[in-house]
């Protein structure tokens, strides 16, 4: 018999967590990755929460978008760090950044406008 109550202590002690992780977003939070440029860019997004990348050299041409989806924090927000290269070789671009609290639909905004 106490066995049972320890069993039922146990699952009734977990159920604010379960329910926890299904409210901050395990879905993950939408966003939309925007190149603010006219020329083309590889882009790399990655998941500050995880510590893992999202998308890896993805082309995005010019003022276009990439929808992504990434992890929500403690706070039911996403943190994502980017870096761009040019597509065009023989003028090399870079550019990298940081977005911290984004809520679902935030765009950010990449570009790859300094020397590499």
């Amino acid at each position: 018999m106490k066995y049972l109550h320890r069993v039922f202590a146990l699952l009734i002690g977990a159920l604010p967590l379960l329910i926890g992780g299904a409210a901050l977003g395990q879905d993950g939070i939408n966003l939309r990755v925007t190149n603010d440029g006219t020329g083309d860019v590889y882009v790399t997004v990655y998941d500050s929460n995880l510590h893992r990348p999202i998308v890896e050299h993805q082309r995005l041409n010019g003022f276009d978008q990439l929808p992504i989806s990434a992890s929500a924090d403690a706070k039911g927000r996403a943190n994502i760090s980017w870096t761009a290269i040019s597509v065009d070789n023989d003028d090399r671009r870079c550019g990298r950044g940081r977005s911290t609290n984004l809520e679902n639909s935030a765009t950010v905004s990449v570009h790859a406008d300094s020397s590499c």
